[in-house]
């Protein structure tokens, strides 16, 4: 089976998240924002531009060509930005009211730039998008803007290595991942039994586990990190590295996750969608018969990072009404299948999983089960530097330099003093 692999946008949005601490809210939409518009089912019209990044920014000239036919009188420019220099962009755009109708924005960049966003109509219906990525739109107890596409983590795992291990199964239980890691060592001779999150991104990619253990960032006014329930996790977290069954000095350069896969020296993995594809490329294509992937084990339910991209329409927008019905058809189950056939990025309407072209593929169906309970980070600016907070609270549990208790005490007081903004 061919995996796409242009799904680097959705990575990119996660590694980019944590350069960009200190950023803050746009500045020029101090009055809030405008009433939102309705949408009447009058056809689009005018030109409606558009910034995307990445292999979505490739992908959208051509893909929205669709529209433009069902809606002759419109006109849609599509400006592709690299990722790299998308943040600053937005910054210069809106303090010069420069900016496009629409734009692709990354789910964690959506407090930085919110007070520019118009809310979303209230003809556009959000019912069927994943709970998780609805949550990133979420500003100033309001909607502003509709989820796009989506990422999310779960647990890739050699088959066949289980397999020489004893396993014919995925372990479901946090007990059963470590006992199958341990297994994975003893009985089928792997270097280690899993590969778990270090450096940048860390915290992040491993709140699977407090989140699993019922962990909550904050309470809505304050962050809640110093908690009898985010020290289970990151006391699991920890115990991986002090048994000797996760390396804690891994190779996270590009290709290390693959290689090290492949090899079967860390034959587990908490990954995105974005590794099918790289597998393929580093393996060839008859390696997906020697994993498969799973829901993340639970404690008390398994639960994800969620992710993605969202879709906004700017407040300067000239436009507004048909940019939103862009946005609107953009967010259609069919339209968003269409746009995975495409690209590879996963939808966030829930309805489009049940197409053939997603829900025949067991590989992926675990993205979509996972994704029904999966959780995104509070939509504000100081997520990011609390988030590099905890990638150093994290290094100390990884080379055991502190005991849990006290990071995290550090770890709260360090997230007090940025603030919940």
């Amino acid at each position: 089976m061919k995996f796409k692999t242009a799904l680097g946008g959705v990575a990119v949005i996660a590694a980019t998240s944590l350069v960009l601490a200190g950023c803050g809210r746009a500045e020029d939409t101090a009055a809030g924002p405008s009433e939102a518009v309705s949408l009447d089912g009058a056809p689009a019209e005018g030109t409606i531009t558009v910034w995307a990044m990445g292999a979505e920014g490739e992908a959208l000239p051509g893909f929205v060509e669709a529209f433009e036919e069902a809606n002759p009188d419109a006109t849609v420019e599509v400006t592709a930005i690299p990722w790299d220099a998308a943040h600053n962009k937005f910054q210069t755009a809106i303090a010069g009211g420069t900016t496009p109708d629409v734009a692709m924005m990354g789910s964690t960049w959506m407090a930085d730039f919110g007070d520019a966003f118009a809310t979303v109509p209230d003809e556009i219906d959000t019912s069927d998008f994943f709970p998780g990525a609805l949550s990133t739109t979420e500003f100033d107890e309001r909607a502003a803007g509709v989820p796009w596409y989506v990422d999310t983590r779960v647990l890739y795992y050699r088959t066949d290595l289980a397999a020489d291990a004893g396993w014919d199964a995925a372990p479901t239980t946090w007990d059963d991942l470590k006992q199958m890691a341990s297994d994975l060592q003893t009985e089928a001779g792997t270097d280690w039994g899993i590969r778990l999150p270090a450096g940048n991104d860390a915290f992040q990619g491993s709140m699977w586990m407090p989140w699993s253990a019922g962990a909550e960032l904050t309470d809505g006014d304050a962050w809640t990190l110093d908690t009898p329930e985010m020290a289970e996790g990151l006391e699991y977290y920890q115990s991986f590295f002090d048994e000797g069954l996760a390396d804690p000095d891994a190779d996270f350069s590009s290709g290390a996750t693959e290689s090290e896969f492949v090899a079967g020296i860390s034959p587990m993995v908490v990954e995105g969608p974005f590794l099918r594809g790289s597998l393929e490329l580093a393996a060839g294509e008859e390696f997906t018969d020697q994993y498969a992937t799973a829901v993340l084990p639970a404690a008390e339910e398994s639960v994800s990072f969620s992710g993605g991209a969202n879709l906004v329409v700017f407040e300067g927008s000239d436009n507004a009404e048909s940019a939103w019905k862009l946005v609107d058809w953009l967010s259609q189950p069919e339209t968003q299948v269409a746009f995975y056939e495409a690209t590879g990025d996963l939808p966030a309407a829930q309805s489009a999983w049940q197409d053939p072209a997603l829900a025949d593929d067991a590989s992926l169906e675990t993205f979509g089960t996972q994704l029904e309970t999966a959780k995104a980070p509070p939509v504000t600016t100081s997520w990011v530097q609390v988030a590099a907070k905890g990638d150093q609270a994290l290094e100390q549990l990884r080379r055991g330099d502190g005991e849990v208790a006290d990071v995290l005490a550090t770890l709260q007081a360090d997230a007090d003093a940025i603030g919940l903004e």
